[in-house]
């Protein structure tokens, strides 16, 4: 059996820092240590640090204020609410059959728009995926998944025939962060095509980043038609 190799230091100050804002030890406002001092502490120069700092801005946990020092991030709304939901479990909940179908799997060197998104080391192997979920004969929205191979190398050689990749992530890998993204976009031609719409309709993107221990595992985008779904989140008053 093959030894899991050690995390770098980057990616135990990552995940050190992540955890204490996710588990509320760090509570959103908290003001972290300033770069000099998180340096001291963990021994590591202030380039290492910037360089979390700047991938913990990046997936939306602190606020880096000039001058001021990095703050951890006031949850919004949309993210706040909304989970990691079974697209199988939704359409069932419809009481509709549910199916799926892999239009595309390849495996390719992440692109400089995915080393940005992902925060990704250089010469990352992602495996790229394609699926249209199904209720009954209708389909229910169009997948588009990249997963990081060097985080889940078992993704290489799974079966997606058989179990859809989100179901499948789920069972493999606990995530400790994700960000949701929405948007309203018009169907391409494309698009059209594989959702049975006509061109130009309205559709909803949800697009959702997720990381373990600091480390970006997958990045997806659903597209819904946009006439047939809505998001809906119940919430109560924050607190003072």
């Amino acid at each position: 059996m093959t030894a899991k190799p050690s995390p770098t230091l980057h990616q135990q100050i990552l995940g050190d820092i992540e955890t204490r804002i996710v588990s509320g030890e760090w509570p959103p406002g908290f003001r972290l240590p300033f770069e000099v001092e998180l340096a001291k502490s963990y021994n590591v120069s202030r380039m290492t640090v910037n360089k979390v700092l700047t991938q913990l801005a990046s997936a939306g946990l602190i606020e880096r204020r000039k001058k001021s020092g990095s703050f951890v991030a006031q949850p919004q709304v949309q993210s706040a609410v909304l989970e990691l939901h079974d697209i199988e479990a939704e359409v069932r909940s419809l009481n509709r059959d549910y199916r799926f179908a892999v239009l595309s799997q390849r495996l390719r060197r992440a692109s400089d728009e995915d080393l940005t998104g992902l925060a990704l080391g250089e010469n990352t192997t992602l495996l790229e995926i394609e699926c249209v979920h199904f209720a009954a004969d209708a389909p229910f929205c169009h997948e588009y998944r990249l997963i990081n191979l060097d985080v889940v190398p078992k993704a290489r050689e799974a079966d997606f025939a058989g179990t859809a990749p989100g179901k499948w992530l789920r069972m493999e890998v606990p995530w400790s962060a994700a960000e949701h993204r929405i948007r309203a976009v018009s169907a391409d031609k494309q698009m059209a095509g594989t959702l049975s719409l006509s061109r130009h309709a309205a559709c909803l993107v949800v697009e959702r980043r997720t990381w373990h221990d600091g480390k970006a595992v997958t990045f997806v985008r659903f597209t819904y038609p946009g006439e047939q779904h809505a998001l809906i989140a119940r919430f109560t008053p924050a607190s003072a």
